[in-house]
């Protein structure tokens, strides 16, 4: 072909229509009509000699050259906003994007430290912050959709080969209590006890709850033995349900530093017995790493080695001005029981 039979515009229709599943969903998030929408899918198609649609259902479906189509231009959009960030680069970081990536716990508690600090140095970076399943995340620092992520799941195999893994910090799941409960006032409990407890979980297949499953099965401890009571899809939903007393749970320690100082939640010590797992870093180098990207790594992340993150947010900057974190896109934590994120 010596002309390319397709717009970028179009390409990025076609990806709004698949991602919302209907036409005037999509013709909503691109803020245009329906019709606008409907005649540029009534061109591409008529331009390609294909249909790109099965237009049977209540519900928009790609043809087979649809998610061919889809599968390249996902690869050209995320080419085109990697080379306009390339050019931004050139201003020498008084301007350009940082995206960043994390799991769930990650994302929520650790991340926007961060990203706070670094907005203290950088103002006129602006910054989004994608919290996604382990899986999703990997997969969009792998299309370069993400600049760098830290995770705390495992990487999906097949991306071993395309990204960088870097272990970075150990983050500890403590055991929580409310302060009410008979064991608070002990230093510590034996491994035995916890069969005596009832926990507040998050669903069998969470990576933390596995993370936690494996630890204990080495510490001897049947997690299939302990008693379950309940199990949430939220950080903050199984926080208050110990603080109101209805039970204990296992979280990760950068998730209860103020219920710690405010002395709502009792952390428990567990004999011969520490649930920890491991942080990691994953960029992809085989994509434009931006100069925001370079000092998010080079300045911030060696901040956070230490094994108190608390204590590490005040040694950036002594006469930095105290700013709440500030985000220029903030993508929420998805639902922990999300279906996996299909590969591209």
């Amino acid at each position: 072909m010596t002309d390319v039979p397709f717009t970028l515009d179009q390409l990025r229709i076609l990806k709004a229509i698949a991602a919302e599943g209907s036409f005037k969903r999509a013709a909503d998030s691109l803020y245009v009509s329906q019709p606008a929408i409907s005649l540029q899918v009534q061109n591409l198609e008529r331009q390609l000699s294909v249909p790109l649609f099965d237009r049977g259902g209540r519900r928009a479906k790609l043809t087979e050259a649809g998610h061919l189509l889809l599968n390249y231009g996902e690869k050209i959009l995320s080419l085109c906003q990697e080379t306009c960030r390339a050019i931004e680069d050139l201003q020498n970081l008084q301007g350009g994007t940082l995206i960043v990536g994390a799991s769930q716990t990650t994302g929520t508690y650790l991340l926007p430290r961060m990203i706070g600090l670094f907005r203290e140095k950088y103002p006129d970076v602006a910054v989004q912050l994608h919290v996604h399943s382990t899986r999703r995340t990997a997969w969009s620092v792998a299309n370069g959709q993400i600049d760098l992520a830290i995770i705390g799941g495992e990487v999906p195999t097949e991306l071993h080969d395309s990204l960088t893994i870097q272990p970075y910090i150990e983050d500890e799941l403590a055991l929580i209590l409310p302060p009410t409960h008979p064991f608070a006032k002990l230093e510590t409990i034996q491994k035995e006890d916890l069969y005596k407890l009832q926990f507040i979980a998050l669903d069998s297949q969470s990576t933390i709850r596995k993370v936690i499953d494996q630890v204990l099965s080495r510490c001897e401890i049947d997690p299939r033995c302990l008693k379950v009571e309940m199990e949430l899809n939220s950080i903050e939903a199984i926080k208050n349900t110990v603080q109101a007393g209805l039970g204990a749970a296992f979280v990760s320690t950068s998730a209860i530093e103020k219920e710690l100082q405010m002395q709502v939640l009792h952390r428990m010590t567990i004999e011969d017995v520490v649930v920890k797992r491991m942080l990691s870093v994953i960029v992809n180098p085989n994509r434009y790493q931006s100069k925001a990207a370079e000092a998010f790594s080079r300045d911030i992340l060696p901040l956070f080695t230490s094994q108190d993150w608390a204590l590490s947010t005040h040694t950036f900057a002594s006469n930095a001005s105290k700013k709440p974190p500030i985000f220029d896109t903030f993508i929420p934590p998805s639902d922990l029981n999300e279906p996996q994120y299909p590969e591209p």
